[in-house]
C-alpha cells in the first residue's frame, strides 16, 4: 500500500478542518439528542404525575425542568468526552505523520574526512626527469630509510651473519658508526648489493630487490631504539636512481652517475658518501614531522590568548613542552651532522664535494634553517608560557603573605580591644 507523504503544515490545516467539521457535527447530533431525551424525559415523568393527580401542575413543570436540566447536563459530560478522545486521536494522527515525514527527511550526517597527509619532504623522483625505456634497464635503485633514534649496531652485525649477510669491513677506521654489509639478492645484475646502516638509525640500500628490503627491515626491529612508525618510515623515504658509467661519479638531474673504472674500495667510498647524505635527509624528515606535530600540540595556545581566554595549562605541561622542545633541537643541532660536514671528508676532497653536491640537491641547509627558525619562533611560546606561569605563581604567594598579615593584624587588634 503507497503511503503517501504530506507536509506537515498542509495536513495540520486538513485536520483543524475536518476537526472543526466534526465538532459542528457533534454539536447537531449534540442538540438533537439532548431535544429528543428531554421530550421523553418530559412525558415520561409528567404524565404519570398528571394522570395520577397526586401534585399539582406547577409542581410537576418544576420537577420535569430539574430533571431535564440533569439529564441535559450529564448527556453534555458524555458527549464531551467523546469529543475529546476523538480529538486526542486526530491530533496523535498528525503529529505521527509529522514525525514520521521528519525522519524521512532527515539526512545521514556526514563524517569528516581525514586530513591528508603533507607531502612528504624527501626527494622524490621527478616525472620531467624520467628516463627512456631504453635506459630504464641500465638505471639501479638506491633507497635510504630512517626507523629509529639509534641501532645497536653490534648485535645487529651478529643476527645479520647468520641470516645469510656478510659483513664488509673495506670502510676506513675513522667510519666507526656505520655498519657495511654485502648481500647477493639482487635486484638487477649490474652492480652488487650493499646496505649502509649508520648507527643514528637510517639504512641505505644499493641494488637490493624489495623481497630482501623487507627481510632486512624485519631483523632491525628488535635493536631500534625509540623506533618510528611504519607509515612514517615507509613515508618519509629517499629514492634515488643511479647508474654504472664512464667517466667521474657524480649527481646530475636527481641521478647518481658511478665510475665503472673504479676499484672496489674506491666504490663503495663513493657510494658511502652519497650514503650519508641521503641518510641525513631521512633523519631530518622524521624530525620536521615531529616538529610538525609539536606546532599543532601548541597551536591553541595563541588563538586562546588572541581571544582573551585563559590558557589552562599546568606548570608540569609546560616544562614538559619545553623538555620536548629543546630534546629536538638537540638533535637537530648538537647531535647530528646537518651544521657541518664531518670529519671525516677533510682529507678525502672528491668524496666531500660528492657529499655537498647531495646535501645541496636534497636542500638540507635550506631545511635545517627552515626548521631552526621554526625552532625559535616555538621556543618563544613557551617562554612566554613559563614567564605567565610564574608571575601567576608570584601573584598567589603575595596574596598568601598579604592575608596572613591581616590574619595576625586582627589578631593584635582583638588582643589590644579585649
Amino acid at each position: 500500500m503507497a503511503v503517501r507523504l504530506i507536509n506537515p503544515v498542509k495536513q495540520s490545516q486538513f485536520f483543524l478542518k475536518r476537526t472543526c467539521y466534526l465538532s459542528s457535527s457533534l454539536r447537531c447530533v449534540q442538540q438533537s439528542r439532548i431535544g429528543h431525551l428531554s421530550c421523553y424525559q418530559g412525558n415520561f415523568v409528567c404524565s404519570p404525575l398528571k394522570n395520577r393527580g397526586r401534585k399539582s401542575p406547577d409542581y410537576c413543570s418544576t420537577a420535569c425542568q430539574t430533571i431535564r436540566k440533569e439529564t441535559i447536563s450529564a448527556q453534555m459530560i458524555h458527549l464531551q468526552s467523546l469529543y475529546c478522545t476523538q480529538f486526542e486521536s486526530i491530533k496523535k494522527r498528525v503529529y505521527s505523520t509529522a514525525t514520521g515525514e521528519s525522519k524521512v527527511a532527515l539526512k545521514p550526517k556526514v563524517q569528516s574526512a581525514k586530513r591528508p597527509l603533507k607531502g612528504p619532504r624527501t626527494k622524490q623522483p621527478s616525472r620531467t626527469n624520467l628516463p627512456r625505456i631504453a635506459d630504464v634497464q641500465d638505471l639501479l635503485k638506491c633507497t635510504a630509510f630512517a626507523t629509529a633514534d639509534e641501532y645497536h649496531l653490534e648485535n645487529l652485525c651478529n643476527d645479520l651473519m647468520s641470516s645469510g649477510y656478510h659483513e664488509i669491513t673495506d670502510l676506513p677506521r675513522d667510519a666507526s658508526n656505520v655498519l657495511l654489509i654485502g648481500t647477493d639478492m639482487l635486484a638487477k645484475p649490474n652492480d652488487y648489493g650493499l646496505i649502509f646502516l649508520f648507527r643514528e638509525g637510517s639504512i641505505v640500500f644499493w641494488n637490493v630487490e624489495d623481497k630482501t628490503v623487507k627481510r632486512t627491515m624485519q631483523i632491525l626491529e628488535p635493536h631500534e631504539i625509540q623506533p618510528y612508525e611504519i607509515a612514517l618510515v615507509h613515508w618519509e623515504n629517499e629514492e634515488i636512481n643511479y647508474r654504472i658509467s664512464d667517466g667521474h661519479s657524480k649527481l646530475h638531474r636527481g641521478e647518481i652517475s658511478l665510475n665503472s673504472n673504479l676499484e672496489p674500495d674506491e666504490s663503495i667510498l663513493e657510494k658511502f658518501a652519497f650514503s650519508n647524505a641521503l641518510s641525513l635527509s631521512v633523519k631530518l624528515a622524521i624530525w620536521e614531522v615531529s616538529l610538525d606535530n609539536f606546532v599543532e600540540s601548541i597551536q591553541f595556545i595563541p588563538e586562546m590568548l588572541k581571544a582573551g581566554k585563559q590558557v589552562k595549562l599546568s606548570r608540569s605541561e609546560v616544562m614538559q613542552k619545553i623538555g620536548e622542545l629543546f630534546a629536538l633541537r638537540h638533535r637537530i643541532n648538537l647531535s647530528s651532522d646537518l651544521l657541518m660536514t664531518p670529519d671525516f671528508y677533510w682529507d678525502r676532497i672528491h668524496l666531500e664535494q660528492l657529499y655537498d653536491k647531495t646535501c645541496q640537491f636534497l636542500n638540507i641547509n635550506r631545511r635545517v634553517k627552515v626548521i631552526n627558525e621554526k625552532l625559535q619562533h616555538c621556543t618563544e611560546l613557551t617562554d612566554l608560557m613559563r614567564n605567565h606561569l610564574s608571575e601567576k605563581h608570584g601573584l598567589r604567594l603575595e596574596w598568601m603573605i598579604v592575608i596572613l598579615i591581616s590574619i595576625e593584624v586582627l589578631f593584635e587588634l582583638a588582643r589590644v580591644i579585649f
